[in-house]
């Protein structure tokens, strides 16, 4: 049996766990899969966390995939930052760019173990903060000069696919290139605000082909994750793990501590349990109902018929569920065009589940991307309304670094 086969059924632990600190976010993505914006009062405290990271050590998980909203405007960021690295497990975190300073940038090229992402959503400024909101794309940009000033070693550049970016991936490579980093591009998917937008922003038929063709001449140089075993469909599966790793090998903590099956999936169905549950998260890894039938033998039900599933598995469990389709039919955006005709066919009747997980700000600030009007100016200050309340001004200025291959 070949190791791949072996995740199918689930692991002792998982790989890699993404863990959402906080909602609190100083930007309104429009197609941000938490709804971020507003923090929850009930996240984790930072006791409760570093338990949780006793946990994932004593289960020697490999990494945990941190995120948001924007965790660096977490106070106690830091300080959990480097109590992870301390209990041997590494950290890899997503930001905006937010808080990558020079003085931050500095720490982090001077910490092991660590890892840094920061997303950009368009090659340009004009189609970046179209979706990330005014000011974003400068940000992120700042704060990759700021890393490559440091030393910091192959930052990572993540993308989401849309319909107005795919034409630049060229140029994403180009901009990795430029500051030593390596380029991740991950699938849209419609979840959180995501939902939304996802009639606009998918990617056409024609342009999933496009970045089909371009990931197999640069699959070597490209991450992916699991992002888009569906395409595989096309011809030569893709260099990944090709298939939904929900509950088997990956999922999901979020700020107040419940556990998901997936990181695009922040719903009740797909949840698992909390860890301040009486065993904590190693609990409800090894013992939730909803994991334990996830790690059962999956038929492909409507998919199992054809000739591509063993390379497509289906396509994402988020993406059908999302948009209102069976979990065992197939994905939305199905290369061989089944997912357009069981689209068609929902009826008008059809409810289309919503997450009720939504912390988004009622009243936008200057930072919040506005999809019908390109090329605003650069807002004087980060927020209007501070979506940061509660949240305290003190920061840890502890550190400690070595990327993780593959993250």
């Amino acid at each position: 049996m070949k190791l791949v086969d072996h995740f199918q059924y689930g692991l002792n632990s998982p790989i890699c766990l993404t863990w959402e600190l906080t909602y609190a976010c100083n930007l309104a993505c429009a197609h941000c899969l938490s709804s971020s914006g507003r923090r929850d009062p009930r996240e984790l405290t930072t006791a409760e966390a570093k338990t949780v990271i006793d946990e994932l050590q004593r289960m020697q998980v490999f990494y945990i995939n941190i995120g948001g909203g924007e965790p660096t405007v977490r106070p106690d960021f830091w300080e959990l930052l480097d109590y992870s690295i301390d209990h041997n497990v590494g950290v890899k975190f997503s930001t905006n760019g937010l808080k990558i300073d020079k003085k931050r940038a500095a720490q982090l090229a001077r910490t092991d173990y660590v890892d840094v992402q920061i997303s950009i959503d368009g090659a340009t400024p004009e189609v970046n903060d179209y979706v990330r909101g005014p000011g974003s794309y400068d940000m992120a940009i700042r704060a990759l000069e700021n890393l490559a000033e440091a030393g910091f070693e192959q930052p990572k550049i993540s993308v989401v696919m849309t319909r107005q970016n795919v034409d630049q991936l060229d140029e994403f490579k180009a901009i990795a290139d430029k500051y030593g980093a390596q380029l991740r591009i991950t699938r849209l998917r419609p979840s959180g605000r995501g939902a939304d937008v996802w009639d606009e922003l998918h990617p056409l038929p024609s342009q999933q082909k496009q970045m089909y063709d371009w990931l197999v001449s640069r699959g070597d140089q490209v991450l992916t994750g699991d992002s888009f075993f569906h395409l595989s469909a096309f011809g030569e599966a893709l260099p990944g793990l090709n298939l939904c790793g929900a509950g088997r090998v990956v999922c999901l903590i979020d700020p107040v501590g419940d556990v998901y099956a997936c990181p695009f999936a922040i719903h009740e169905n797909f949840l698992a349990g909390n860890v301040r549950s009486p065993g904590g998260f190693q609990e409800v890894w090894e013992h939730s109902e909803l994991f334990t039938e996830l790690r059962q033998p999956q038929t492909g039900g409507a998919c199992s018929g054809c000739q591509h599933y063993d390379t497509c598995q289906g396509g994402c469990m988020a993406a059908k569920f999302f948009t209102g389709l069976p979990l065992d039919g197939p994905d939305p955006e199905c290369v061989r065009g089944f997912g357009e005709q069981a689209l068609a066919s929902r009826g008008e009747d059809h409810v289309i589940p919503k997450s009720e997980v939504n912390h988004s700000r009622t009243t936008l600030g200057k930072k919040a991307p506005v999809m019908l009007q390109l090329g605003m100016g650069r807002p004087d200050r980060a927020c209007e309304t501070s979506p940061l309340a509660g949240l305290g001004a003190s920061e840890s200025d502890s550190g400690l670094r070595v990327p993780i291959a593959g993250a």
